[in-house]
């Protein structure tokens, strides 16, 4: 009932006068323009020109994890500026450029108005805010320090989002710089490398293997160029489907990862990241240690690691220290071990996992400088290799002609 509610809702651009006689103007997000115009009039302010804002080009979007991570710092800067939480998330919808985001803000504070927990609101949008963003919002409410609470998990979503973009940036150049060599390498087999084979046709004489290689692989290009192209995409689509389904397969998939050189490191470094914020996030708001780990589990994000972390929870339940447990899964380095452990014998667990966070996440940063340091000129030449052995292979019968003459 409340996202019919919310649905229906849109956004309403004003102009008008306060109670001092001074021009203003805003945005509020109500079901119609009567609705607008009494809540205007609650604050004191005199409607002169209200318009509904035009959705034409805006699309229906979606939310992302950005957008949550936005959302949690303005909700957490609302509260710790005293003001109440519905009006909190009326301010921050209005706000919102987003229409899906804004709709999911707007679903919510519908419920809020009808007298459910925050908690239990967030809890109907799972897809959005996982187990760990509720179980602090749900500790916040319980211990009447939401704001505190919120601002924490606004902390968490951004240095989180933080790391996902620099994986992103370390993964995305070296991909993005082959697919153009292998689209332009295509272009050359379809289009160029046939006017060249016309030409050599007049030469009468044997063209070089290498040649004749490359003439060969453009005339496959031409007749199975689609088909291949077809296969290409149902291949990727279909391991993508598969990958989503298949926990064995991300497990391989993750664990292969880990192996690789250079960006295997960086991946480590990122998982570890994310668990030291995580843990101490969940640690500093009071969540007991084991339904701490449940959660630190699934934002490591990776299968190995939320394997690892689930057993490290199995056994502190039954009584062994962290420090022992994360040394019985082989995947910590002993620099973030010994943190831990001094931050379990001195109490301070959520101060040195923070500590340990803050270290990897500078490392992950350095990283990835270093490692597009490293393959700038490993794809230069990659490309030199790709584009310059086609060019060399078409020159090859001319210079044989040359050298003939």
């Amino acid at each position: 009932m409340a996202q019919s509610i919310a649905s229906k809702q849109a956004a309403f651009l004003w102009e008008g006068t306060d109670s001092r006689g001074n021009r203003v103007r805003g945005k509020s997000v109500a079901a119609t323009e009567v609705a607008v115009r009494a809540e205007l009039r609650k604050q004191g302010v005199v409607p002169v020109r209200i318009r509904k804002q035009s959705t034409l080009f805006k699309g229906k979007g979606k939310v992302t994890a950005g957008d949550i991570a936005l959302f949690s710092r303005q909700l957490a800067t609302m509260l710790q500026a005293g003001i109440p939480l519905v009006q909190g998330f009326e301010i921050v919808g209005a706000g919102h450029d987003n229409p899906a985001m804004q709709k999911l803000i707007l679903s919510i504070k519908q419920d809020l108005e009808g007298g459910t927990s925050l908690a239990e609101c967030l809890a109907k949008h799972p897809l959005y805010f996982d187990d760990l963003y509720r179980n602090l919002v749900e500790v916040g409410e319980h211990s009447g320090s939401l704001d505190n609470l919120l601002d924490k998990v606004a902390t968490y979503k951004e240095k989180t989002e933080a790391i996902k973009k620099k994986i992103k940036k370390a993964l995305f150049y070296p991909a993005a710089v082959i697919v153009v060599a292998i689209i332009v390498t295509v272009i050359l087999l379809i289009f160029v490398i046939p006017q060249f084979e016309a030409l050599f046709k007049g030469f009468g004489a044997d063209l070089p293997a290498f040649t004749r290689m490359v003439i060969n692989l453009s005339k496959f290009m031409q007749e199975k160029g689609v088909f291949l192209l077809v296969l290409v995409i149902a291949g990727v689509v279909g391991y993508i489907q598969m990958s989503k389904r298949s926990r064995r397969l991300r497990e391989w998939q993750d664990k292969l990862a880990l192996k690789l050189p250079i960006v295997g490191d960086i991946l480590t470094k990122a998982a570890i990241a994310r668990f030291a914020r995580t843990l101490s996030t969940m640690f500093s708001a009071g969540v007991p240690l084991v339904e701490a780990l449940q959660s630190v589990a699934g934002a490591t994000g990776n299968v190995i690691f939320e394997r690892a972390v689930l057993d490290m929870k199995d056994e502190v339940a039954t009584g062994q220290r962290l420090q022992r447990a994360m040394e019985n899964t082989g995947l910590f380095p002993n620099m973030v071990i010994q943190m831990i452990a001094v931050g379990e014998e001195s109490g301070s667990l959520d101060s040195m996992s923070a500590k340990v966070a803050d270290f990897f996440e500078a490392d992950v940063d350095n990283a990835v400088d270093a490692m597009s340091s490293l393959l700038e000129p490993l794809i230069m030449a990659i490309l030199g290799v790709l584009v310059g052995g086609l060019v060399v292979a078409m020159y090859l019968p001319i210079f044989k002609m040359g050298a003939v003459v």
